[in-house]
Parts: C-alpha cells; sequence; structure tokens
C-alpha cells in the first residue's frame, strides 16, 4: 500500500440500481488525439476529454517537448503544434500509453528528453518498440532490461523506413510508433512477427484517427502496416465515452438485475463496443441503444461464459468478478500480455478472487472461474483501476470487500468512487 492509498469498503447494492451515467472521455482516444496533435501542422482542438492522471502525464510530457496545451476548460483543450525539442524530462507514471507514445515523439524532437515513472513502470514492456526506434534511426539508452529508465538523444528528425516488431505483449508498441510515422523522413513499414497481437480494437482506432489527421495509412496486409510521410492535420477531435471504464457501471445491472445506461454514447463508434454487448448478453444482460445511449438490463441472471478476451483485455477483471458471481463456471482466456500491464493482472485475480472465496485455476493466459459462496476479505489493488473496479462489482453482492486502496482509480477516472457510490445508493 502507498503512503497516499484510499482505502474504501465497497458499497452493498440494496436492490436494483437504475441509472443514467455520463462518463469522460476514453483514455485510449484522448491520448492518440494529444500525440496527433502535437505532431500536426496546425492548431487542433480536442472536445470532451479524460482528465485523469493519463491523460494530464501525456499533456505534461508534450508540453515539455515544447506543444502548447491548454487544458484549463475541462470540456475543450487546445493544442498549438511548436518545434520539438529539448532537454525534457517526462513522468510516464503507470501509463502504458505514456511510455509508448511518447519516446517516437521526443525521437523527433531536437535534444535529449529523459523518461522514468512509477517504480513498477520500470517492469512494464518497452523492449519492442526501443529496438524498433533503434532500426528507425533512434539514439536511446534504456536500462539492462530494455525499459525504463530511458533517454532519447533527438536530432530533430528521424529516418524511418522498414523496421520489424514483435508485439505480442502490446499494441501499444504498434500504435506508439504508426502515431509518429507521418513525421519520419521515410514514413514507415512495420511487420509483425511473433504470436498474435492483442487488442486489434485499438490499433484499428490508431490507423483511424491517423487517417482523420490526413495520413496515408496501408493495413491491407495482416500484420503490417504502411505509413505515407507527409503531414497531418490539426482538427476537431470528439472524444467519445470510455468504454473500458463503463465495464463495471454495466457489471452493475448485471449483478443487481437493474438497467444502467451510458449516456452520451455515439451510435457510430471507434471502439469494440460489439465485442462488449456481446460478452455482457452471454453473461445475461440485454442491451439496447437509442438516442438516450448505450443501456444495458440485467434479467435476475447471470451466467458462466467461455471466452477469448485477446481483443479486449481491458475488460478482464470486471468479466472475473462477474464470472465469480455468476450461475455456472467460466473460462476466460487470450489474455497472457495483461500479466505485463499496472501489475500482474492474471495472478493478482486470481490471487484476490481466491480470498474472497472464488475457485480459481490460473493458466498462463486466462482463468478457469468457478463460483463459490463468497465473503468479506480485504482485496489488494495493486495500484491498478481495473482490480479496483473489479473489487467494486463483487462488494455490490458481498458486504466487506475491503479495497486496499481505491484512489488508484484516478488513473483513468478519478470520480469514481463517488460515482459508484452514487449508483449504488441512487443518490
Amino acid at each position: 500500500m502507498t503512503a497516499d492509498a484510499r482505502p474504501w469498503t465497497a458499497p452493498v447494492a440494496a436492490g436494483p440500481v437504475t441509472a443514467t451515467v455520463r462518463l469522460p472521455g476514453s483514455k485510449s482516444m484522448t491520448a492518440r488525439a494529444v500525440v496527433l496533435s502535437a505532431l500536426a501542422d496546425s492548431p487542433a482542438e480536442i472536445l470532451r476529454p479524460l482528465r485523469a492522471r493519463d491523460t494530464t502525464l501525456m499533456a505534461d510530457g508534450l508540453r515539455a517537448l515544447g506543444t502548447r496545451i491548454d487544458t484549463s476548460d475541462p470540456e475543450r483543450w487546445t493544442i498549438e503544434p511548436g518545434a520539438l525539442r529539448g532537454p525534457a524530462t517526462i513522468d510516464v507514471g503507470l501509463a502504458g500509453t505514456v511510455m509508448r507514445f511518447a519516446p517516437p515523439v521526443a525521437a523527433l524532437a531536437a535534444g535529449t528528453v529523459t523518461f522514468d515513472g512509477d517504480p513498477h513502470a520500470r517492469n512494464r514492456p518497452l523492449r519492442p518498440i526501443i529496438d524498433a526506434l533503434r532500426t528507425l534511426g533512434a539514439d536511446i539508452d534504456a536500462s539492462p532490461s530494455g525499459g525504463l529508465p530511458l533517454v532519447v538523444r533527438g536530432t530533430g528528425t528521424l529516418p524511418g523506413g522498414p523496421a520489424v516488431i514483435d508485439a505480442s505483449a502490446s499494441s501499444q508498441f504498434v500504435s506508439g510508433l504508426l502515431l509518429s510515422a507521418p513525421r519520419f523522413a521515410k514514413g514507415l513499414t512495420l511487420r509483425h512477427e511473433g504470436p498474435p497481437v492483442p487488442s486489434a480494437p485499438h490499433l484499428r482506432m490508431t490507423t483511424h484517427m491517423l487517417r482523420a489527421a490526413g495520413a496515408v495509412v496501408d493495413e491491407s496486409e495482416p500484420d503490417r502496416w504502411v505509413v505515407e510521410p507527409g503531414p497531418t492535420q490539426g482538427r476537431v477531435w470528439t472524444i467519445e465515452p470510455d468504454l473500458s471504464g463503463a465495464a463495471p457501471f454495466f457489471a452493475a445491472a448485471l449483478v443487481t438485475g437493474g438497467s444502467v445506461t451510458l449516456g452520451g454514447w455515439p451510435r457510430d463508434s471507434w471502439q469494440p463496443v460489439d465485442t462488449l454487448t456481446g460478452l455482457l448478453t452471454a453473461l445475461g444482460a440485454e442491451v439496447t441503444q437509442n438516442d438516450d445511449g448505450l443501456t444495458v438490463r440485467g434479467t435476475g441472471v447471470l451466467h458462466g461464459i467461455d471466452a477469448d478476451l485477446s481483443e479486449v483485455s481491458e475488460l478482464t477483471p470486471v468479466l472475473a468478478a462477474l464470472a465469480a458471481l455468476a450461475d455456472s463456471p467460466s473460462s476466460l482466456r487470450g489474455v497472457a500480455h495483461i500479466r505485463g500491464h499496472e501489475t500482474d493482472r492474471i495472478a493478482a485475480l486470481a490471487r484476490e478472487l481466491n480470498k474472497v472465496g472464488a475457485g480459481i485455476v490460473e493458466h498462463p493466459d486466462g482463468l478457469d472461474i468457478t463460483p463459490r459462496p463468497l465473503h468479506a476479505a480485504s482485496f489488494e489493488t495493486y495500484a491498478d483501476h481495473r482490480m479496483a473496479h473489479a473489487a467494486a462489482v463483487l462488494g455490490l453482492a458481498v458486504e466487506g470487500i475491503r479495497l486496499t486502496d481505491v484512489a488508484c482509480t484516478s488513473k483513468t477516472l478519478p470520480e469514481f468512487p463517488e460515482l459508484w457510490a452514487g449508483l449504488v445508493t441512487g443518490s
């Protein structure tokens, strides 16, 4: 537990929850929009961005490189690109987006840029993107493990060209390179070699947003991305509500037999909404969408599922909590890479779900979960916002789920404890 940890007992639902929630913007979209705006050739605006630790660190890091970013209006950020330069020091916190999206930008800066972050950030995988950047012409010093701390010595340009990467540990390795690739002198021809790249919807988000900024991207061949060199334009980015952040709120509808609507959800989304709704339906939900938003209704039953979560791995902790409350066993697989997230999420979920009484079998790439009577326990959150979400979902039905730290939810949703308590109590 860190010195600024905030212990918290998850509230128990007295009955079905019925609510419309309006959540901040997508972390993934906000991070990409900030980077693309900093690299554009004209000013940009970001409407309804996520203001949380990860996105604040991203903005601070790009400010340190010379970009003018005004975040004083929480609903409208303005970004004016500037000449990228060092010296600069960038704190990545525990954010995969910052540690993987910002070094390629730093390689385009003139000067020395140093990266470091929270203690566990040094354990998160970085070597594949660092090795690829070196192939593309970057001068980078890394730790013996190939990760943080990093020192990037930029010359104001990067040759670019062809590179090979194993992105099986994180799709962010690919996204980080693609976002900066239009500024590389020769563009980028990137090929993935290795086990499948996880979280494919996030890659599609990256290429959609690059094209929206005017980049020319060819992804017609599997595991190969070609980005042509050339200018990109600043534009107005409207950020969708965060689908991963909505998952625990939707889960509350299933656990309590209630109804939760995510307000402001767009008809056409760059996030994997179809995959999420399919999973929730398999668990026992009814999912509908209209002009009010995306609505999930619990049906009074919660079924176990057998699911490959490789495309939506961020949902694993909340789905694991639902599986522990279901009426039959579940198998969640395809997520070996989440062992390298904010914590080893597979091991952490196995440990904490076992602690509250669930039957758990841990596999290299997932969990088998057998529901059993659950009981009160202290639930370690491991400085991981998704672990805190899982604990909150369990606490809806199990009295006495005590989170060691709910402050870690500030990573993506600082107001989570208050929103959650309001949802559960109806206030």
